[in-house]
């Protein structure tokens, strides 16, 4: 009966922390899968979360499924802290917003909705993007293309080509946009790249498609916002899919939302019960435990400043692992310049190591990173970075 169906080759990344996990070196080092890990090399248990869950646990009671569209204290704490509270949009009721099984399962509620009411609209994706995004929309039956977007010279943005790009793509098309920390380079828009693009995406009718899910690990919970609020102020139209993955350490929760900004209310409620249709026949509903966990830390006026001040305190140390790296790998490969690493922006950065540099790295010095160079910069600490940044040094000297 099966004979016919083929073997999976496996996720990337995945399939590389399996090896690392049976790797019985003792200096191994995980750079891979994009998780935060704390100066001990643990996934954190933030007190703020720890708090609320405690709650939710003492609260109690039954265990009834939610509506298709997920808990509504979830899903106006998520619309809050996108687009912040009192925004026009939200008196408008112009944002539909569902909770999803991760922004995962937000990224892919969405492929379907297009692929359902755009059914002739092509996604266009950053070179290069995670990659689940192109497998997510092709998995919907949605053709999907690339624009110019990383600068492998310079480390920056190729932003003109870009621009270029966009111009020349056929209206009605979905552009997916990173709204922060940008993964896999960790190379993000300028807000004065932002507000030159926004007129362009509106002038050409191309439909935007966030995908914000490191809020809060590049400058600010707020300041990471600022392609959301900046499409909204200019009375665009437009999806956002965010998680909590990351910035509350709640992974397996699956915690995320997604969101579309409509021209009015009426559109509104009409896309949203499009949206829980597609969800009704995919999972049928969200489950209960980690929306509420967010939603107590977000609403509560004590738990919200300590997330936040423990979120901080996680971007920081990153920037601090970014600086200690930078130093290192610049005394021992001097002559080149490695500022990448101080201008790239939340938990990913691309080193420029090409593949047979990363083997070599993880064959030779326990060092595990992604094939295509880039690095999950919380995987560092004071006890492996110094070491980290030698193995790469020589690695880049061969």
């Amino acid at each position: 009966m099966f004979a016919h169906v083929e073997p999976f080759a496996g996720d990337p990344i995945l399939a590389l922390v399996e090896v690392f996990n049976a790797d019985d070196r003792p200096h191994k080092v995980n750079l891979s899968i994009g998780i935060y890990f704390d100066e001990q090399g643990h996934i954190p248990v933030m007190r703020s979360v720890q708090q609320a869950e405690a709650r939710v646990v003492a609260k109690g009671g039954p265990k009834p499924y939610l509506p298709i569209e997920g808990a509504a204290n979830f899903r106006s704490a998520v619309q809050r802290l996108l687009f912040g509270a009192g925004h026009r949009v939200l008196r408008d009721r112009r944002v539909a917003t569902i909770q999803s099984v991760g922004s995962s399962g937000g990224l892919k509620v969405g492929a379907d909705f297009i692929k359902r009411w755009f059914p002739q609209a092509e996604v266009w994706v950053s070179d290069p993007t995670w990659d689940n995004h192109r497998s997510m929309f092709e998995g919907a039956g949605i053709q999907v293309n690339n624009y110019p977007y990383y600068d492998a010279d310079g480390g920056g943005v190729r932003f003109a080509d870009m621009l270029e790009a966009l111009q020349r793509i056929p209206k009605g098309s979905v552009v997916l946009l990173h709204a922060c920390c940008h993964n896999p380079t960790g190379v993000d828009l300028s807000r004065t790249q932002w507000d030159q693009l926004i007129p362009l995406l509106k002038e050409r009718a191309l439909l935007p498609y966030l995908d914000l899910a490191y809020q809060g690990f590049g400058d600010g919970i707020d300041e990471d916002a600022y392609a959301v609020r900046a499409l909204a102020d200019a009375g665009a139209s437009f999806f956002v899919a965010n998680s909590f993955s990351k910035s509350m350490s709640v992974y397996g929760e699956r915690c995320g939302a997604l969101s579309v900004v409509c021209p009015d209310a009426r559109q509104a409620e009409h896309v949203l019960g499009q949206m829980k249709f597609t969800v009704r026949r995919n999972y049928s509903s969200p489950p209960i435990h980690g929306g509420q966990i967010v939603a107590h830390v977000l609403d509560d006026a004590d738990l919200r400043p300590m997330w936040e001040a423990e979120l901080a305190a996680m971007r920081e140390r990153i920037l601090v692992m970014r600086k200690a790296l930078h130093g290192v790998i610049s005394a021992k490969v001097p002559g080149r310049n490695f500022d990448y690493f101080l201008t790239q922006r939340g938990m990913f950065s691309y080193t420029g190591l090409s593949a047979l540099q990363v083997d070599r790295l993880r064959e030779q010095y326990a060092v595990y990173l992604v094939r295509s160079g880039r690095i999950c910069v919380a995987g560092l600490n004071s006890g492996n970075v110094e070491r980290t940044a030698q193995a790469m040094a020589e690695v880049l000297a061969a």
